[in-house]
C-alpha cells in the first residue's frame, strides 16, 4: 500500500492552513507516502530512526523496534531524493515513532508526517489520535491541534506527556 501526497512548505500556501503558520519558509516539497514496514521501505525507517532515536538519544533498539511494525502504518517524508522524516500509527490512533533526520528539522517534515498520519487515520474512520510526546516537543503537537491529558511518564529515560486530538 502507498498513498502519496505533496504538501507545500513555501510561504504563499501556508494561509490555507492556518496551523502551519510556525513553519519558517523554505523552498521545497515533500512527498509524503504511506507505507508498510516492507523490503521496500523498513530500511529507510530503519536508517532513520536507528539515527535518531539510537544515535541521538540513546534508546535502545529492542524499546524502538518492537515487533510492532510490521503491523501497522508507517509515513515516510521524503525531500526530493532523500528521506527525511517518518512516524507510524497503530490500529488504535497511537501514534508513534516520529523522527526527522537532524539536518530537516524545522523545515516542516515532522509536520507534513503528522499531518499524513492524521489523514490516514481519517480516511480509515477513526475519531481520536494519540502519542506520547517527549516533553521538549509539546508546543510543536500544540500547533497541529494535539491537547495534553494524565501526568508526565518516562519512556526510554525521557519524559513523555500524553496528547490526543480529537478528529
Amino acid at each position: 500500500m502507498s498513498l502519496t501526497a505533496f504538501v507545500s512548505l513555501n510561504a504563499k500556501h501556508r494561509t490555507a492552513q492556518p496551523e502551519l503558520s510556525f513553519l519558517r519558509e523554505y523552498p521545497f516539497m515533500a512527498e509524503t507516502i504511506i507505507v508498510q514496514f516492507d523490503a521496500q521501505y523498513g530500511p529507510e525507517i530503519r536508517k532513520i530512526r536507528t539515527s535518531v532515536f539510537m544515535g541521538e538519544q540513546n534508546v535502545p533498539e529492542s524499546l524502538d523496534f518492537d515487533g510492532l511494525d510490521p503491523h501497522v502504518v508507517h509515513v515516510l517524508v521524503k525531500d526530493g531524493d532523500q528521506f527525511a522524516g517518518t512516524g507510524r500509527m497503530l490500529g488504535d490512533g497511537h501514534i508513534g515513532r516520529l523522527a526527522v533526520l537532524k539536518e530537516y528539522r524545522g523545515r516542516g517534515v515532522g509536520v507534513a508526517a503528522v499531518r499524513a498520519l492524521i489523514r490516514e487515520a481519517q480516511r480509515m474512520g477513526m475519531k481520536r489520535v494519540f502519542l506520547g510526546a517527549q516533553m521538549h516537543a509539546r508546543g510543536f503537537y500544540q500547533k497541529l491541534g494535539f491537547t495534553e491529558y494524565g501526568s508526565p511518564f518516562m519512556e526510554a529515560g525521557i519524559e513523555h506527556i500524553h496528547m490526543e486530538k480529537i478528529l
